[in-house]
């Protein structure tokens, strides 16, 4: 799998611990190991100018997931890589540190875990759920938690 970060944000990011957490939901949602992803952490004017540009949004927000192949998702054992063996485009997160960092005070937990989670609600986003309803809500929230609960058991060791 190929994940590919860049860190243009301006903050101070631990980006091995963002691409584990982002290979750990990966590789427990059964995506193809010839994905790539791109993420992309960004300053609040770029953010604001993405959300805007993007969802129709005002200000800044904490992540944007940016789909780009949904042949990437393996839903079976059996199932073969795409066409040729070609590496699936899954498509790109962008997260805002500043963002996730005023968030994580509310929350009362660190930046980095805000990252964390972001990280992975992108990848769920890439992966097509959604939560603009209720029942996707609490399906999709219910994953995210537990692909977190997951990657830090395996962290702790």
């Amino acid at each position: 799998m190929s994940i590919e970060i860049a860190n243009e944000s301006g903050a101070e990011v631990d980006t091995d611990a963002v691409l584990a957490v982002a290979r750990h939901a990966l590789d427990e949602m059964g995506v193809n190991p010839l994905a790539e992803l791109s993420v992309l952490l960004v300053d609040i004017g770029y953010m604001t100018e993405l959300n805007h540009r993007w969802m129709g949004g005002d200000g800044p927000t904490d992540v944007l997931a940016f789909p780009m192949d949904e042949g990437s998702v393996d839903h079976g054992p059996g199932e073969s890589a795409p066409a040729g063996g070609e590496p699936a485009l899954l498509g790109d997160i962008v997260l805002c540190p500043e963002v996730a960092a005023k968030q994580a005070a509310t929350a009362g937990h660190s930046a980095a875990d805000e990252l964390h989670l972001l990280t992975v609600h992108g990848v769920l986003h890439l992966l097509g759920y959604d939560h603009a309803e209720p029942e996707e809500e609490r399906e999709m929230f219910a994953l995210q938690a537990r692909l977190l609960a997951s990657w830090r058991s395996t962290r702790s060791r």
